[in-house]
């Protein structure tokens, strides 16, 4: 499937395509998944969406550039059952939210309304009445999302990397080929089959036989919508592979139904990709928070084994972050905000009169997360892995960092143009105190 979206033109990308693809492949189930795809501009993420999209057959999607906050509730009755609802960006529809948070919530939409009656003029209630569920897609390039619709919804985060860019502009070139050309007339083929291939899916009940094998992380509230979205992606890939399960009739009631079991397999590839699209619960932090983690786990990594220093004693500025990394200064300064009042940072004077500098309490792989799923069978024990860990953090005393405490205070923290002495202050007291 990677490499018939590869076919398509699409690069990279693996994960978010396939995760992309079951949300999709689950409106023909009771409870589907909703996707929004997060990247800043020009990352690629409405390419990303389409791909997603020109797969699933065309009778069975809608694609809207954005919606009003009532357009939702006056569609036709049957228009959103089982279909893809698919908007182009998070932005167009922010009116809407509270119908996509109840179309996922409850499955479906109600509203009493005032109209007139026919012939005589006089007032009356009216209800309308849209039937879900629905699978929806949207693309973002805001980094703060509702936050009602995020725990509803996966999070997919664009690769922004530079082997990535380097990766679509070898794309590009190659696109000015007469191999290009070929391929583009292969595409129209694989879109085909694919629509065909979905087509072939019916709609059966799908039973888990290692339900109650299964534990799921009960630390947070949020958990209760997490354990959901792996549930219905286990569900989502035995659906997809009924056509190589054995479907099974089973009868109640005097009504016969049709079920196909999930195997193994997939709830193997169900908690790899959960934990690959960035879903471990690292203190609810956004995934594209949760990415530069690892980015900074990465690069410090590697700094102190250049430099020969200790993990603990070596510290950073914004400014090596923006060279090193690639990452925008206005999109840097907020994840490491958030980082920040996480506690997986530390920050201290930068030495230089002016600014500040960071050191990462964190480390990949220094314990085990609390979102780890536990499924153990007769056969033995299965613990995947959800993402980075975060055993390593270290709490410095520090009460809070200033840049959390006002909007004002966190400007002057992170502007080095105008020096917060109370940062430096509080950061210079851990240093003379000690750890």
């Amino acid at each position: 499937m990677v490499e018939d979206f590869q076919a398509c033109g699409v690069v990279g990308e693996a994960t978010n395509l396939l995760v992309g693809y079951l949300a999709a492949l689950s409106r023909k189930l009771d409870h589907p998944l909703a996707v929004v795809i997060q990247s800043s501009s020009s990352a690629g993420k409405s390419r990303l969406m389409q791909a997603i999209l020109d797969f699933v057959p065309e009778e069975e999607r809608l694609s809207f550039s954005a919606v009003t906050g009532q357009s939702l509730f006056y569609m036709g009755a049957s228009d959103l059952k089982h279909r893809v609802l698919a908007i182009a960006e998070e932005a167009g529809a922010q009116r809407a939210t509270y119908a996509l948070r109840v179309l996922q919530s409850e499955g479906g939409l109600v509203i009493a309304s005032t109209g007139k009656q026919p012939g005589t003029g006089r007032l009356v209630s009216q209800q309308y009445r849209v039937e879900g569920p629905v699978s929806i897609l949207m693309t973002t390039a805001g980094i703060d999302i509702d936050d009602e619709l995020v725990n509803r919804c996966l999070i997919l985060s664009i690769d922004e990397g530079p082997q990535q860019t380097r990766a679509i502009h070898d794309r590009q070139r190659r696109a000015q080929t007469l191999e290009a050309f070929t391929q583009r007339q292969d595409r129209s083929r694989l879109v085909n089959l694919h629509n065909n291939a979905q087509r072939l899916i019916r709609p059966l009940l799908v039973l888990n036989p290692f339900a109650h094998e299964m534990t799921f992380n009960d630390h947070r509230v949020r958990a209760r919508r997490d354990h959901q979205k792996l549930l219905t992606l286990i569900e989502a890939l035995a659906l997809l592979r009924q056509h190589q399960r054995t479907i099974t009739k089973a009868e109640h009631a005097g009504q016969v139904m049709e079920y196909v079991e999930v195997d193994k397999s997939d709830v193997d590839t169900a908690v790899r990709l959960m934990g690959e699209v960035g879903n471990n619960g690292v203190d609810d932090l956004p995934p594209q928070t949760i990415k530069l983690l690892g980015l900074l786990d990465r690069f410090v990594c590697d700094a102190v084994d250049t430099r020969q220093v200790a993990r603990r004693d070596f510290r950073f500025t914004r400014r090596e972050l923006r060279e090193k990394l690639g990452v925008g200064d206005t999109q840097l300064w907020i994840h490491l905000r958030r980082l920040v009042q996480a506690e997986y940072l530390i920050v201290y004077p930068s030495g230089r009169g002016r600014g500040i500098a960071y050191e990462l309490a964190y480390q990949d792989g220094a314990g085990a997360t609390d979102s780890e799923p536990d499924i153990r069978s007769d056969s033995g024990q299965i613990r995947p892995i959800f993402g980075g860990n975060s055993g390593g953090v270290r709490s410095p005393g520090l009460d809070q960092h200033a840049e959390e405490s006002s909007p004002d205070r966190a400007h002057d923290a992170a502007n080095p143009r105008k020096p917060n002495r109370r940062v430096g202050n509080r950061s210079r007291s851990v240093v003379e105190g000690g750890r």
